[in-house]
């Protein structure tokens, strides 16, 4: 990604600022001064504590929600789930919540320990495509003379923004954000492998899309049978009358597709949540469903586009109707068993179903 040079502005050097990183505090240092700049026009002066505090709330949710890993030098990780602790922030509290929260709460001792913690080294460290090789004190004494067109003075316990730069991050904001979100992919792709879709995990989403082609994938086959029952609860499951449960948590998968989606009775979203069903319980069930529910919408609509959502398996549609239910049950195990090994590595709990559900 090709960055702007307007000004005083070396989009070389800018281009820089994430190489030889071993941690996030760059990427979200960089957003959180991005996000204060557009949002407070006309300031150019802003505290380490609320940049922090930017820093806290942007990486909030893939460290509570999705449960990546930053690595083993980074404290940021261990800082939040500390902080969430002092303050008793709801892990899906969103982020202007979670910045403001700490903001009100910086000179409370455990949390402005935390927060220096973060002071320590990323604001010197940030300036060194413009400061190279130099010491806290050799960073700030060339950036209050803004050497080689560094974006920020520090003062203190406070940057100030170079005017000239105030008008490019504001006018650029979304490519500068888009280039740091690539870069830290990028980083965080390499701490955690075998987890899908870093990119969708960086932010919290605006919105969930709607479930309204897969309902009636399994509206068409509930029709075809009269009801089902649920493999949870076995409570039965007739059109209109359930919910779509993913199987392996939205929060790991961050997809809707088919063949992680089976009807569900109510009440299991709420208890379910983010948990890790039990594979040698719950998988052959599932398999069963998701086999018959394929079988019927072939026959009756075999030009809709959701079953372009089961390419994962690697076989056309009529191989994986025609499977045995062996096969296809090896085919689902195949992918589902290292997908909820991992989910679990990172964190996400098994799920102990209620007893009374049998």
């Amino acid at each position: 990604m090709v960055l702007p040079s307007e000004g005083i502005v070396d989009a070389g050097r800018l281009s820089r600022i994430y190489d030889k990183t071993t941690a996030t505090y760059k990427f979200y240092w960089f957003i959180s001064i991005i996000d204060l700049i557009c949002t407070n026009p006309g300031r150019r002066c802003f505290s380490f504590d609320e940049i922090i505090a930017g820093m806290i709330a942007e990486a909030w949710y893939p460290i509570h929600y999705f449960r990546l890993s930053f690595g083993k030098l980074d404290s940021l990780e261990s800082i939040i789930l500390e902080i969430q602790r002092i303050l008793n922030i709801p892990i899906d509290a969103n982020r202007d919540s979670v910045r403001s929260k700490i903001i009100r709460s910086v000179e409370n001792p455990e949390v402005k320990k935390l927060i220096h913690v973060l002071s320590l080294n990323v604001p010197y460290r940030f300036l060194s495509p413009w400061i190279p090789k130099a010491t806290d004190a050799q960073v700030v004494e060339h950036s209050v003379l803004f050497t080689n067109g560094c974006p920020y003075a520090i003062t203190g316990r406070k940057i100030v923004i170079d005017p000239l730069w105030v008008d490019y991050l504001i006018s650029y904001s979304s490519i500068l954000k888009d280039f740091t979100f690539w870069n830290l992919s990028i980083f965080l792709q390499k701490r955690n492998p075998n987890v899908p879709d870093i990119p969708s995990k960086l932010v919290r989403p605006l919105q969930r899309a709607p479930l309204t082609h897969q309902h009636r994938f399994w509206d068409r086959y509930i029709q075809s049978v009269g009801h089902i029952y649920c493999i949870y609860t076995n409570a039965e499951l007739r059109v209109g009358e359930y919910d779509l449960d993913h199987f392996i948590p939205w929060s790991f998968v961050v997809h809707d597709l088919l063949w992680n989606l089976l009807p569900s009775d109510s009440s299991v979203n709420s208890s379910k949540s983010n948990c890790i069903p039990s594979l040698d319980k719950y998988l052959e069930p599932m398999t069963r469903i998701q086999h018959a529910a394929l079988r019927e919408n072939y026959a009756t609509n075999p030009s809709d586009k959701l079953f372009e959502d089961y390419m994962v398996f690697r076989c056309s549609i009529p191989e994986l109707i025609d499977a045995s239910d062996e096969r296809f049950l090896a085919l689902f195990r195949n992918e589902f068993t290292p997908m909820a090994q991992t989910a679990t590595n990172m964190g996400f709990a098994p799920w102990l179903n209620n007893p009374a559900y049998g």
